[in-house]
């Protein structure tokens, strides 16, 4: 009797403890950033906080793998038919999250939605290569180029197909609100400035994901991250600072997941309104940057310093670009020459931004006789700020610049090219020698006109190269996961080890 008893409660005992084990496998993830997304519609914002949380709910034409390969993904297969036509197969296996097919029309539509004028998608200079898009077959589409356009591919590694029926039905300020795409999560919720959630998408093309559900919570400040990441309130962040990093090598319930990315760390200084419209003023600032010790002390080996508004990571960096030495008494005599001892400068940024690196800048500048006053705002005004006019932008802001296409048609293009609502700087020289590079698939030739362009931005200044970025994440060392140099946040690569 006691024997039967006591084999009944071992088993009991054993029962329980596998559905305590069953009840407590993890299968959700709670992930911090640093700022809340300024959209979740594809085809508006492509900041970093924005794209990590869509980029899960979208599909793209065609994506990179984890060796930065661009392989298919709505496109199963492509071929150029002339050098400045490309014919996609799109797979005919994928649903939106209604359950309706997504088809070529989808394709088509959401490539001349991006490339509209009117829309204008601060991402169009990106893709406004594109003159005609058309479905050809039920699952073909081809993309006509106006020239030879050597970085489309590269480019549509970032064009998120959304469901035409379904924008025209809800209309762009819902879609933006409730996005749906074909991606493996569904949106879920949410709460502006608060979080995002999204849940698993179990009919996915690709199969059901590991992780069931997962929240994007805006923390802005890097202490409260990093204690949520301890404390378990949250399993991964992201923007964790290099001095940061260090302290975390000793915590053995973490893990740190670098990356070298082909992001440029940079300086925007407006051409266009205030002080920094006399090019002295501007050359001024860049004799004042020390980029040396804004690596070394800021960014302690997770940085590189660079000369130009390219990383090495990208096609169009070249040796040999003149660059402006760390100079301070230079400095101040072209400040002196132009008369702009004590001119004020407005220094926009937001919470996306090291605050330590926005007051290290302001320091180096103020040393040599400006005023530099820091505008702090939310990232999605700050977006607003930035891409507006000349007299909206400020004189200063820094930026962390990644096109994903790990070429210099997606960074120096869309930063100073005429029109670019990035750009607060016009030179037509440039602009000729841009747009010749990005007409040409002759790989040589198009380095030639890098190095004229580049050799330009010298002489003008209208931003200044400081480093190539690391990004760092850090998460708890249960998750499987290694980031790319595109920073394509991609949860359903996610999974908890056992």
């Amino acid at each position: 009797m006691q024997r039967r008893t006591l084999v009944a409660l071992t088993a009991a005992i054993s029962l329980f403890a596998g559905q305590a084990l069953a009840q407590g496998a993890k299968d959700t993830l709670s992930v911090d950033l640093p700022g809340q997304p300024a959209t979740l519609d594809p085809h508006i914002q492509w900041d970093t906080d924005s794209y990590h949380v869509y980029r899960n709910i979208f599909d793209n034409l065609v994506t990179r793998d984890a060796a930065g390969t661009i392989i298919g993904q709505v496109a199963s297969a492509w071929t150029y038919r002339t050098p400045t036509e490309i014919e996609f197969t799109i797979r005919t296996d994928i649903k939106f999250h209604d359950g309706s097919p997504l088809t070529a029309e989808d394709v088509v539509y959401s490539v001349k939605r991006i490339t509209d004028p009117a829309f204008k998608s601060p991402q169009l200079s990106q893709f406004d290569s594109i003159k005609e898009a058309r479905v050809v077959a039920p699952d073909k589409v081809v993309l006509i180029t106006e020239k030879p356009y050597p970085v489309l591919l590269a480019q549509l590694v970032k064009l998120s197909i959304v469901p035409k029926a379904h924008v025209e039905k809800v209309g762009p300020e819902k879609f933006n609100l409730e996005p749906m795409g074909s991606g493996p999560y569904k949106f879920a919720s949410w709460q502006r400035g608060v979080r995002v959630s999204l849940e698993a998408n179990d009919a996915y093309w690709r199969g059901k994901p590991a992780i069931r559900a997962v929240t994007f919570q805006n923390v802005s400040d890097e202490a409260t991250r990093i204690a949520n990441l301890k404390s378990g309130r949250a399993d991964i962040i992201r923007a964790v600072s290099p001095d940061q990093a260090q302290a975390l090598k000793s915590e053995a319930r973490l893990k740190l997941l670098p990356a070298a990315t082909e992001r440029i760390g940079y300086l925007f200084i407006n051409a266009q309104w205030g002080p920094t419209a006399d090019v002295r003023v501007r050359r001024a600032i860049a004799h004042a940057i020390d980029r040396k010790t804004i690596v070394d002390a800021l960014y302690a080996g997770f940085g590189t310093p660079v000369d130009v508004v390219l990383t090495p990571a990208n096609f169009g960096y070249v040796t040999g670009i003149p660059s402006y030495p760390f100079d301070p008494a230079k400095a101040r005599a072209l400040i002196k020459e132009a008369g702009a001892e004590g001119a004020e400068l407005p220094f926009t940024t937001s919470p996306a931004y090291d605050s330590r690196l926005v007051q290290a800048l302001q320091q180096m500048l103020q040393d040599v006789g400006l005023k530099v006053t820091i505008q702090l705002t939310d990232h999605p005004t700050f977006l607003k700020r930035r891409q507006g006019n000349p007299g909206e932008a400020g004189s200063i802001s820094t930026g962390l610049w990644s096109c994903g296409c790990q070429d210099a048609d997606g960074v120096i293009n869309p930063l100073f090219r005429t029109g670019s609502s990035w750009a607060k700087y016009s030179n037509p020289k440039f602009d000729a020698a841009i747009d010749a590079a990005r007409a040409t698939i002759d790989g040589a030739e198009r380095l030639k006109h890098y190095t004229e362009a580049l050799k330009i931005l010298y002489e003008d200044v209208p931003g200044v190269g400081m480093f190539q970025y690391h990004a760092i994440y850090a998460a708890r060392r249960e998750i499987q996961w290694q980031p790319t140099a595109g920073e394509s946040f991609a949860v359903f690569d996610m999974k908890w080890q056992p």
